[in-house]
């Protein structure tokens, strides 16, 4: 852990005594996971100081539901546990069926795109909205949702496996590399590109539309945002 998180965390250790519970776990989560409160801040698309303001100060007096969601789900841990009131329920359409727990992340829509055709520059990384998917069909996949972003697919070089505005559902988990579809830095710029190894520790960088040319990059090159794990679009 370093010393900025660790002075951090003993500073608002040292008020543990005055905080509510929810804000003492909160704390204490952090402190376990060794993450910084201005680091989970980003995490939400929030400002550094968010949530260091609600614990320290009280403002916001109550988190956000999506904001509480996101970072029990990022913890691994229940709503409950950061301050949500008795769990929602949903009655499930069907005789004899008894209601089941919600149970949904609700997933940043980043508004920028990730071209699949000449390529655009990524600015702005706050979050325009959400995009709510299934918790259970999260945890099937593997997928953590703290670990993922909904952003816009840009041009045709895709085609027919990504289409000009089609959404995708990017895992910025770090993993071992693997073939797929992946969302990199090149050159400065965002792509979503179909990933392969080459020889002498270079990247097949692959337009499935074959209009488009290949690419082959020394790995060094290329950074790899994330794999992409689901789209989405209008038929």
């Amino acid at each position: 852990m370093n010393s900025r998180i660790e002075t951090q965390q003993a500073a608002v250790s040292a008020m543990d005594s005055a905080l509510d519970p929810q804000r003492a776990r909160l704390v204490a989560l952090a402190a376990e996971r060794g993450v910084s409160l201005s680091a989970l801040s980003g995490l939400l698309g929030r400002n550094a100081a968010y949530l260091q303001q609600f614990v320290r100060k009280g403002s916001p007096r109550k988190l956000e539901e999506n904001d509480r969601r996101t970072l029990a789900e990022f913890f691994g841990v229940d709503e409950g546990e950061l301050g949500a009131p008795t769990r929602e329920t949903v009655q499930v359409v069907g005789a004899g069926t008894l209601p089941k727990a919600a149970d949904w992340a609700d997933i940043p829509r980043l508004p920028l795109g990730a071209s699949a055709g000449p390529g655009t520059l990524a600015l702005d990384l706050a979050p325009v909205d959400r995009l709510r998917f299934s918790g259970r069909w999260l945890r099937q996949q593997g997928l953590e949702p703290g670990m993922l972003s909904v952003i816009e697919v840009e041009g045709d070089s895709m085609e027919p496996t990504l289409r000009d505005g089609d959404e995708i559902l990017v895992d910025r988990a770090p993993r071992p590399l693997r073939s797929g579809l992946h969302v990199i830095r090149l050159d400065d710029v965002l792509l979503v590109k179909r990933l392969e190894p080459g020889p002498a520790g270079t990247l097949r960088i692959i337009s499935d539309n074959p209009a488009y040319p290949r690419m082959e990059r020394a790995r060094a090159d290329v950074a790899v945002l994330g794999r992409v794990v689901w789209k989405g679009g209008r038929i």
